[in-house]
């Protein structure tokens, strides 16, 4: 993987990056997509702003579907490139 995720990570740049990572966001409370269009801010000031209490979870779980490369995203596969 050629990206750092860090607590100070964008959540603008995952979702346009790393789509899989929109149901990650949405499991923990933050909504990632606002009007179509990716939320501003970092992960940590996001999980503060919408009372994630488990930031190392959250963190561990966007890592995750970094690396896998497969998720759905709002009911679109995808697994296939």
């Amino acid at each position: 993987m050629d990206f750092e995720l860090t607590e100070e990570s964008t959540i603008e740049e995952l979702v346009t990056r790393f789509p899989q990572t929109v149901n990650v966001f949405i499991k923990h409370g933050i909504p990632c997509i606002v009007c179509g269009e990716p939320l501003w801010g970092t992960i940590k000031e996001n999980a503060e702003k919408y009372g994630v209490k488990d930031l190392q979870s959250l963190m561990d779980e966007l890592r995750s579907a970094i690396e896998s490369g497969t998720g759905f995203f709002l009911g679109l596969d995808q697994t296939s490139k």
